[in-house]
């Protein structure tokens, strides 16, 4: 984390950042965390579903794309962050999600 003042409209804001890796349009989530069900694949940042390249019991690698998401009008891969079967999907194609909401569940 790094932390930056920011000036607006005349007013300073103290903010924290944390960086995350990008590499050829592929997003790094944090470390997976496991539930009972499998580990879960969380967004990395909020912004909207373009497209969902997996369905339920597709068998997936580490690093295989999961979905398109789009933020700040660029299209980013998710990709998994464990190798299994897809158990659960929680997005769709134009879902709106939020830093840190549950995409799937790879078990």
């Amino acid at each position: 984390m790094k932390v930056y003042k920011v000036k607006v409209n005349g007013k300073v804001y103290e903010v924290e950042l944390e960086s995350i890796s990008l590499d050829d349009k592929h997003i790094e989530a944090s470390a997976p965390q496991s539930s009972g069900a499998g580990v879960e694949l969380n967004a990395p940042m909020a912004g909207s579903i373009l497209e969902v390249k997996v369905k339920v019991g597709d068998m997936v690698k580490e690093g295989d794309v999961i979905c398109i998401l789009e933020a700040m009008k660029l299209e980013n891969e998710v990709v998994a962050n464990a190798s299994g079967v897809v158990k659960d999907l929680k997005v769709s194609k134009g879902t709106t999600v939020q830093n840190g909401q549950l995409i799937a569940i790879i078990g």
